[in-house]
């Protein structure tokens, strides 16, 4: 498993959290930024990784800012992608289940260390149930499809 991961400043301590946990697991991450705690804009970094899970350079992505949202919602303007903004474990497993989510957002100032850490482990563990579910996932390419003029 190879994923890509990102945050604005608003997210950079956490992100760092994130990136010691996947070390400690054995998971291969490359950490797309920012770097430090300066101001910076959550839609570069939510690009830079919305884009590589897209081309399939990564299994999954993460992204994180303040409160996940702007980031999850600039990663969703790149067809291909479903990032879902998870703040308890029990979203996590249901996107991943039902929605074949392949990037997880999370919002530093509104979920701790701890419970991120579990949101990531539930994200990265479940399994697409397909069937039923595809049906949707296909409809959702097609509104993509629709407005990619």
């Amino acid at each position: 498993m190879k994923i890509a991961i990102g945050s604005d400043h608003g997210g950079f301590k956490l992100k760092g959290e994130i990136a010691k946990h996947l070390t400690s697991k054995g998971i291969e991450f490359v950490d797309f930024g920012t770097f430090n705690e300066n101001s910076c804009d959550y839609p570069d970094f939510a690009l830079k990784v919305a884009e590589e899970v897209a081309m399939k350079n990564f299994e999954f992505g993460i992204l994180i800012c303040g409160t996940g949202i702007g980031i999850s919602i600039s990663a969703n303007k790149v067809p291909g992608v479903r990032a879902a903004l998870c703040s308890d474990t029990f979203s996590a497993h249901a996107t991943r289940e039902h929605n074949n989510a392949n990037i997880l957002a999370l919002g530093e100032r509104v979920v701790g260390t701890g419970l991120a850490l579990d949101i990531v482990d539930t994200f990265l563990n479940a399994k697409f149930e397909g069937e039923r579910h595809q049906r949707r996932i296909d409809k959702i390419s097609e509104i993509e499809k629709k407005y990619l003029k």
